[in-house]
């Protein structure tokens, strides 16, 4: 069904007593491969005042099969939390623990000197070295100063719960996507993993064709103006966060300067600042440098049945080949002025959508 290539992110939960090592665990047994401990980098809104977010690093699975090659990644989600009101567990589960930074720059050197397999005590006596001061432990947690006194960073014992939170990450699949993904997803089922309820699946494509001004204005109408026909036709889950549409300013931009280059439409999405945490991650496609050159459409309800995830990712499929030819996405008033997901149906070229 599929003919891009697609990677997938899937957001699972862990039962409660179980951790996506687990499961990182099982799907290297039947690979035959290993499971390689890293570190995933997150974000969060601080309570600290004057401090905006909190940047952290939680405890990651790489798993591999017998020829080394990627099979998938298993990290934390933060806005994965509701399950927490009703299941709580003890504060670093199995030793694990979140490193803390308010600077993205800084995280990122502790990640390069830092071994994720270490314990919490000694894991930022690199960072130590590096500013010529020592690791402060306090009250089971460890710090790291610099020699003015400013914090560095902190190494706290991962929250209760947050070790069931299991986001699988898969390298990008270029055939029988559903099968790869049912290799993943069966042993989750079979070992207890549930959809939560604030779960997506988020599909990323090559984003390479996507930096055209053609195609990357017709993503923003279609996100923009199809955002309800869109959540209708794809299920979105209202209790996902973190989701928006394109900002107002990059939408009035579109559509009322047709003509406008690659690099007015860039310099335009950069300026009024495109985000991730939206219905279609932009990001990628006006970076300098970008960290992984994909788009992302984040609106797919969570699942852990293959065959719908590839269903519904065939209509994405769909209706970015669409935004990829030289006609404009129209409006939904001008083509649907009442059955509208019937429209966008269309505009995908599917000839039918399953229930």
């Amino acid at each position: 069904m599929l003919t891009l290539r697609t990677g997938f992110e899937i957001e699972l939960l862990a039962p409660a007593g179980g951790d996506r090592q687990v499961l990182a665990e099982e799907l290297a047994s039947r690979y035959g491969g290993h499971v390689q401990r890293s570190f995933h980098t997150d974000s969060e809104p601080s309570t600290v005042p004057g401090v905006g977010v909190f940047r952290h690093l939680s405890p990651a699975f790489d798993v591999t099969d017998a020829g080394g090659r990627p099979v998938a990644r298993l990290v934390d989600d933060i806005t994965i939390e509701a399950f927490q009101v009703a299941t709580r567990t003890d504060a670093g589960h199995r030793g694990w623990y979140r490193i803390l930074c308010d600077d993205a720059r800084l995280l990122r050197l502790i990640e390069r000197y830092t071994d994720p397999r270490a314990p919490i005590e000694t894991v930022l006596a690199p960072v130590a070295r590096l500013y010529d001061t020592r690791v402060d432990l306090v009250g089971g947690a460890a710090r790291v100063d610099d020699r003015t006194g400013a914090t560095v960073a902190v190494a706290m014992p991962l929250p209760a719960g947050r070790e069931r939170p299991c986001e699988i990450i898969t390298p990008p699949l270029v055939t029988d996507h559903e099968a790869a993904l049912d290799a993943l997803l069966a042993p989750a089922r079979d070992l207890g993993f549930t959809v939560p309820l604030e779960s997506a699946v988020h599909v990323h494509v090559d984003g390479s064709p996507f930096r055209e001004a053609t195609a990357f204005a017709n993503l923003v109408r279609l996100f923009a103006h199809w955002r309800e026909p869109l959540w209708e036709l794809l299920e979105t889950n209202p209790a996902c966060q973190r989701l928006a549409p394109p900002p107002e300013e990059l939408v009035r931009v579109v559509d009322t300067n047709p003509d406008l280059t690659w690099a007015d439409l860039r310099a335009t999405a950069r300026a009024v600042g495109v985000t991730k945490y939206a219905d279609v991650n932009l990001t990628q496609l006006v970076a300098d440098r970008p960290y992984r050159d994909t788009l992302e459409v984040r609106i797919l309800p969570g699942d852990d049945d293959a065959a719908s995830i590839v269903r519904r990712a065939a209509i994405v499929e769909g209706l970015l080949m669409r935004c990829l030819e030289d006609r404009p996405i129209p409006r939904p008033d001008r083509v649907a002025p009442q059955d509208r997901v019937t429209a966008l149906t269309a505009l995908a070229g599917a000839a039918e959508v399953a229930a």
